[in-house]
């Protein structure tokens, strides 16, 4: 292709309200427009790139033996009434209603639609297992849509669903796509992890969430560097102390700490290493009635050791917390605790609380903690002697670098990450049982399927690709999915007949090659056309000139490298599709 047949707009600097480089970049490339907030225009480059991701994925899924369809993007707000869905989505579904005042929904995503295509079509177990897929576009509406094509509201989204007649073959199908999300990241040309995680709202009781590696990643991930281990910080064990819980050696004593109330404050104050202190927070949990007033509240007291922090996806999974918690108003704690927050502790409640204590600060011995009386802590409080041992202990902390390994293979280590891709092991009870979505066994008995459904954000690994790989001067495509995967810069090409016919005959022979190619004929000064195509990120590029032809020879250079190399020009063609399958 041609430069002038194309559409090229770069921006010297980036508008004021984008964040993020991917965003930044992608405006400075001309890849996006805004519309509006959280809603963008895919222009010709950016759309060459989607185009790229799209067809790697779909080769991917149909190896995988998934069948494509179409889903609409406005669904029928019935099915997910259903599933209880339409009510406990939240306000990022989008509700809308017809002319004849019927409810719709824009969909974010298609369990609902796709499980009443499979009670409809799906009969027998003869026709399992069966897995349908779709790219369409998808749209969420975030109370504050950010970051470019990263938080958008407006987006595209390849997700499909599998259904099995029972657990060990939707674990197969599971493993399947598993197998094929890592084919399809390998061959996107970026670093990535795949990480144990937790199911969330779509629901589900097994889930992997694939993450591009990133410095400026929303997301924390933890892997062992001497194992197999990954898992998203939510769901990462903190695997409860080795060594057993030391004995007492401290008296209890009720210490003045005027003002400080946290646990930072009150380690430098006493001279302490802060992982001797304990944290306290608060919690409740309501039981209401019909009507949905609360007639009854639970308040429960998490510890957890100074340094940590709670997990709120852990706690909310246990006995008690798992049907929804929040946390205590002030009002509760000063009814509960005799005190205002900042002080609290488990020893001398004014009422009781239900305590539970994390793993680590189970195994504390001479620990400090909140005396429930402002301005005090006590100092050597130990379990057993001092108050007595927790109602549960549970990991409930965020785990930290040079945690043990919950494999026993090392320690574990943390990074920044984006997740672009999730897998979920559905099984029967979040969308065929509510959808009453059957199959007939052997015998003629219905059974409900076992589902899955597996997610990548298409438009969203254009963001995740570029906060991975740039530089000071622009975007550092991957070669498959690069907008163009060679650039052919002639200087002089509107000047020089030589230049021009020997520009023109290198393309022609690259993309009768295959070699999908620009040919940059826009008679451009050299800055201004290598900088335009640094920006963009275009992997190989191949500079003409009378000079370089007169000595037959043509400049190649790699977006990553530093120089450029001079090679004959009757080789360019050969060395530009040996360093493309490098």
């Amino acid at each position: 292709m041609k430069a002038t047949q194309f559409f090229i707009a770069t921006l010297k600097e980036a508008p004021a309200d984008a964040e993020v480089v991917s965003h930044q970049l992608m405006m400075r490339a001309g890849m996006i427009k805004r519309l509006g907030a959280g809603i963008y225009n895919y222009m010709p480059m950016g759309l060459r790139v989607i185009r790229k991701v799209e067809a790697i994925i779909r080769d991917e899924m149909n190896r995988a033996g998934a069948v494509e369809l179409l889903m609409p993007v406005v669904q029928p707000a019935e099915l997910w009434q259903e599933t209880g869905r339409f009510q406990a989505y939240g306000p990022e579904l989008m509700r809308v209603k017809d002319r004849h005042d019927r409810d719709f929904i824009i969909q974010p995503t298609s369990e609902e639609v796709i499980t009443d295509i499979a009670r409809q079509e799906l009969r027998s177990y003869k026709q399992l297992p069966r897995n349908f897929y779709h790219i369409q576009t998808k749209f969420r509406d975030e109370r504050r849509p950010r970051f470019g094509v990263m938080r958008g509201r407006e987006f595209t989204m390849k997700d499909a669903y599998s259904f099995d007649r029972d657990k060990a073959s939707a674990l197969k199908s599971y493993q399947v796509m598993f197998d094929a999300y890592k084919r399809i990241f390998d061959r996107f040309g970026l670093t990535y992890r795949a990480v144990a995680a937790d199911t969330g709202a779509i629901g589900g009781d097994a889930s992997h969430e694939f993450q591009v590696i990133a410095d400026t990643g929303e997301d924390a991930i933890v892997y062992c560097p001497t194992s197999d281990y990954a898992a998203n910080i939510e769901l990462a064990e903190a695997v409860a102390p080795a060594a057993p819980r030391a004995a007492p050696s401290q008296p209890l004593h009720k210490t003045p700490t005027p003002g400080k109330s946290t646990c930072e404050d009150v380690a430098a104050l006493l001279s302490l290493p802060l992982e001797r202190t304990v944290k306290s927070l608060v919690l409740a949990t309501d039981v209401k009635n019909e009507a949905g007033d609360i007639v009854e509240s639970t308040v429960w007291l998490l510890l957890v050791r100074g340094d940590h922090n709670l997990n709120e996806i852990k706690a909310g999974k246990l006995p008690g917390l798992k049907d929804g918690f929040r946390f205590a108003t002030v009002a509760e704690i000063e009814d509960r605790f005799g005190c205002k927050p900042g002080y609290l502790g488990p020893i001398g409640t004014a009422k009781p609380v239900k305590v539970v204590a994390d793993r680590t600060v189970a195994a504390m011995a001479d620990f400090v903690c909140g005396a429930n009386d402002a301005d005090f802590h006590f100092t050597g409080v130990n379990w057993g002697r001092d108050l007595p041992e927790p109602d549960l202990v549970a990991d409930i902390r965020n785990v930290v670098v040079g945690d043990p390994s919950p494999d026993g293979q090392g320690v574990l280590a943390i990074q920044r990450g984006i997740e672009v891709g999730h897998v979920f092991y559905l099984g029967t009870k979040k969308y065929s049982e509510p959808m009453k979505a059957h199959f007939l066994d052997e015998t003629g008995k219905p059974q409900p399927f076992e589902m899955g459904c597996y997610g990548i954000g298409v438009t969203r690994i254009l963001g995740a690709a570029i906060e991975q790989n740039h530089d000071e001067r622009g975007i550092i495509w991957p070669v498959a999915i690069a907008p163009f995967a060679v650039v052919i810069c002639p200087i002089g090409y509107d000047r020089s007949a030589e230049v021009r016919a020997a520009a023109d005959q290198l393309h022609d022979t690259l993309v009768a090659q295959g070699i999908d190619v620009m040919l940059d004929d826009r008679g451009e000064r050299p800055g201004a056309m290598f900088a335009d195509w640094e920006l963009v990120g275009v992997p190989q590029r191949v500079v003409l000139s009378d000079r370089g032809l007169k000595a037959g020879t043509v400049e190649l250079q790699g977006r990553r490298e530093a120089q450029a190399t001079v090679a004959p020009l009757a080789e360019a063609a050969a060395l530009v599709k040996d360093r493309l399958s490098a």
